[in-house]
């Protein structure tokens, strides 16, 4: 087996009724009921004008050689409707890997649910303005090379984050979190019950009810000391 230069076809995918609810729920409710470990780094940041707030698809992953995309040119050839394309670029920012052309390809032709880059895109003037989820870390006009090695749908790192094919990708406007499959309807079902709380302390603050006794009583709980005077050196 030529490990490094692998790609596989297959990809065990969740319910696409998982994929479906979870457009429902902001990134930050699915992340604070995952321990608050599941965020891609914010270097990886939305660079186009999506019109929906939240974009979900079954991940479909892409392993490079910093800066070369000749994987990634394979990656659109299988990729699926409504697939999010992750792509793992061993931190690379000296080449862009993708451009106005694949990602029409990907937008127009394959209609996948939309790419995140652990590298830098070019063309910006004219995706920025697309309607479609495109995360990135950045621009840069230096193109890639096409020469490997690269895998495709085996467990890589994108934005500090394990993603394995398949996991359910979620994005908004605060960045992406990623929902292992095996553990999506669980999370699922956390994350509509923290959403319903979250919504309920924010009509409180809007009706002026809100409780604040929590704070102190988790400060003294964790050995806090008030002082009721100026700090003097």
């Amino acid at each position: 087996m030529s490990v490094g230069k692998r790609i596989y076809l297959k990809r065990d995918l969740p319910d696409p009724a998982l994929v479906e609810a979870f457009k429902a729920i902001p990134a930050s409710n699915v992340g604070d009921v995952m321990g608050r470990s599941c965020g891609m780094d914010p270097r990886i940041r939305l660079m186009s004008s999506p019109k929906a707030q939240m974009a979900a698809g079954p991940a479909l992953t892409v392993k490079t050689c910093a800066g070369d995309n000749l994987t990634l040119h394979a990656a659109l050839n299988i990729a699926r409707e409504g697939d999010f394309v992750i792509v793992a670029n061993e931190g690379g920012s000296a080449r862009a890997l993708i451009g106005e052309v694949m990602m029409a390809y990907l937008h127009l032709t394959k209609k996948v649910a939309g790419i995140i880059i652990d590298g830098p895109i070019r063309d910006i003037d004219e995706i920025g303005k697309w309607d479609f989820p495109v995360y990135a870390t950045g621009t840069n006009p230096g193109g890639p090379y096409k020469e490997g090695p690269g895998e495709i749908n085996v467990p890589v790192s994108c934005g500090n984050i394990s993603v394995s094919p398949g996991d359910i990708v979620l994005a908004d406007p605060d960045g992406v979190v990623v929902i292992p499959r095996g553990d999506a309807a669980a999370i699922l079902e956390d994350a509509r019950a923290f959403q319903a709380a979250d919504e309920g302390k924010l009509a409180a603050v809007r009706s002026g009810t809100a409780k604040r006794e929590w704070v102190d009583k988790a400060l003294a709980d964790k050995g806090y000391e008030v002082i009721d005077d100026v700090y003097r050196a």
